[in-house]
């Protein structure tokens, strides 16, 4: 491996091709990259069972041995992302908000890339493969650093990726990997401001902390999800629970599943029975608000905990599930808005000014009307991918996609203008 240094300068130096390429050009790299996915799983999958063997010895978790799992099936939803976002307009080059003064000056704006990204993530090798299609179709040199139980297999990836940019005839260094997962290198990444134009750590809190204590270079951070969903007495109750049981046990381990379930007094002893019967059955446990315990008379098992001090402040990613019953939607949004990582909360209601209400009062990156908070997802919000889901309200909030990687430049026309 280079030195950091090295590696940023090279970076910076393919970013300025990168701005130049041809929407062609890129799009064809994409199409080369989606074909190698499907050719090379088994070479893929076989580096990717040595993490996995590896994360088994150290002790890693099953929602981390999950996040860190790559079947044929995932693969080829990788190659079929790809895809995705090859038929996506490229945002790189789009005039916008144009204007004439009354001198004859002609004005617009016009979408640029970033420059050079660096993205840090743990456990999930997909990230390797969505941040470079993003990065490459707006425009922009990455420079990767995948977490150590990910090795192999994003070694196996980069590898792959810049096979194609040399057939492609794209600079390779427009993708740097550190392959050293030592701390140091890391210390170093964060202090190179005069090559990285953004960073965006995608972890846990404590690597967000770090980055944000440590780093000179402007940060993104994100996917970090303690999420709600609010049923109010309006609504449905049995689409209520196909929604939660959705957001909950499709897939437990990701930043957008659900955490919290808020539930209006007035409807919690016919719901939160039938809640808890109903997700029980998929293996969920339960950490109740200890009064409500007490008031729908629900006795403690191996299912049903009283929820202790830090509870509602906790990401599970896991199947287990918080619920509270609230008087109502204010005390609801006061709950979400003590309790929020600001990434995804909804309402399930038929009341439509309680669903404006609630949508006014929550600020959270991503707000619900009756649907699972499971849709905050670059592909599902049509973005093709995502490099993360900012909570911040600088720059991008959400699924960042092609457009949230550029910023934009004034072009000015004059005819020999001179300002008197």
């Amino acid at each position: 491996m280079n030195s950091i240094a090295t590696m940023c300068q090279h970076a910076k130096s393919a970013s300025r091709t990168l701005a130049t390429l041809t929407t062609k050009k890129k799009n064809e790299a994409l199409l080369l990259l989606s074909h190698w996915l499907i050719e090379n799983q088994t070479v893929i999958m076989e580096s990717n069972q040595l993490d996995i063997k590896r994360a088994k010895e150290k002790g890693l978790s099953a929602p981390l041995l999950d996040r860190l799992s790559l079947t044929s099936e995932r693969i080829q939803a990788m190659a079929k992302d790809i895809l995705h976002v090859a038929d996506l307009p490229d945002p790189v080059g789009e005039i916008f908000e144009q204007t004439s003064l009354p001198n004859g000056l002609k004005l617009h704006k016009q979408r640029v890339p970033l420059g050079v990204l660096s993205v840090i993530y743990e456990s999930r090798p997909n990230v390797t493969v969505d941040v470079f299609c993003l990065a490459l179709k707006s425009g922009n040199a990455v420079i990767l650093r995948g977490g150590s139980e990910t090795l192999l297999t994003n070694t196996a990836l980069v590898n792959g990726i810049h096979a194609i940019l040399l057939q492609s005839g794209i600079p390779q260094d427009a993708v740097q990997f550190i392959d050293d997962p030592a701390r140091e290198y890391l210390q170093e990444l964060l202090k190179m401001r005069s090559y990285i134009d953004l960073l965006i750590p995608r972890g846990g809190a404590a690597l967000q902390n770090y980055c944000l204590e440590n780093s000179n270079i402007p940060i993104i951070t994100g996917g970090i999800g303690i999420c709600h969903l609010y049923v109010d007495e309006s609504a449905d109750l049995l689409r209520s629970l196909q929604v939660i049981r959705n957001a909950k046990i499709q897939q437990p381990t990701v930043c957008n599943a659900l955490d919290t379930v808020l539930v209006h007094q007035s409807i919690a002893k016919q719901f939160v029975p039938d809640l808890i019967a109903d997700l029980s059955r998929y293996g969920v446990c339960f950490r109740v608000d200890p009064l409500a315990m007490q008031g729908l008379k629900l006795l403690a098992n191996d299912f049903i905990q009283p929820a202790g001090l830090k509870d509602f402040d906790t990401e599970w990613l896991s199947l287990v599930l918080g619920i509270r019953v609230v008087e109502g939607i204010d005390q609801a949004i006061e709950h979400i808005i003590d309790h929020t990582t600001g990434h995804s909360d909804g309402i399930l209601t038929e009341d439509k000014q309680n669903a404006e209400k609630f949508v006014r009062s929550i600020d959270s990156a991503v707000v619900y009307v009756n649907a699972s908070t499971r849709f905050t997802d670059g592909g599902q919000f049509g973005l093709g991918a995502e490099v993360a889901v900012s909570t911040q309200r600088l720059h991008a909030r959400g699924p960042m996609g092609l457009r949230e990687l550029t910023s934009y430049k004034w072009v000015v026309q004059g005819d020999y203008h001179v300002r008197e």
